[in-house]
């Protein structure tokens, strides 16, 4: 079974019974006893998690879901881990490399790929990208004159 971390896309938590949290490069399942939001926020109350201290232990960690049961999403959208390994194709430069990565700075997203030995990052917001086909495992690009060498 493959599974995802859960960043800043929207959860429907009436639909998850479990998440996974990683302790020690492990993924140990927690279930969920009950939860509650405020705002942006979602508190999680699991079983056998009765303490502040215990609760303590979990604060910052980071949170994972079967594939299975993350929420699907619009046309155009896709999930980090979905195009790792796609290939990018510039508009004028033509094959650029595979994506190594997606870099989650903040708000942002950067694709990382290895052009020539050296990791360039593509800001996705923006008008950079201008299409992905996860049929084709193509990610189409349009970079300014020069970003490459930048």
């Amino acid at each position: 079974m493959k599974w995802t971390a859960v960043f800043t896309e929207p959860i429907d938590l009436d639909s998850v019974k479990s998440v996974f949290i990683e302790m020690k490069g492990s993924l140990v399942p927690y279930f969920i006893q009950s939860f509650s939001d405020r705002g942006d926020k979602a508190f999680l109350k699991f079983d056998d998690v009765n303490t502040t201290e215990q609760a303590a232990n979990l604060k910052g960690s980071a949170l994972y879901l079967s594939k299975t049961v993350r929420p699907s999403l619009k046309r155009g959208e896709f999930y980090n881990d979905e195009i790792v390994g796609f290939t990018v194709e510039d508009e004028t430069e033509g094959v650029l490399g595979l994506l190594k990565q997606v870099i989650q700075s903040g708000p942002s997203r950067l694709l990382e790929i290895d052009y020539n030995g050296k990791d360039v990052l593509i800001p996705v917001n923006g008008p950079f990208i201008k299409s992905v086909t996860k049929s084709k495992k193509l990610i189409k690009v349009s970079l300014p004159e020069g970003f490459l060498s930048i």
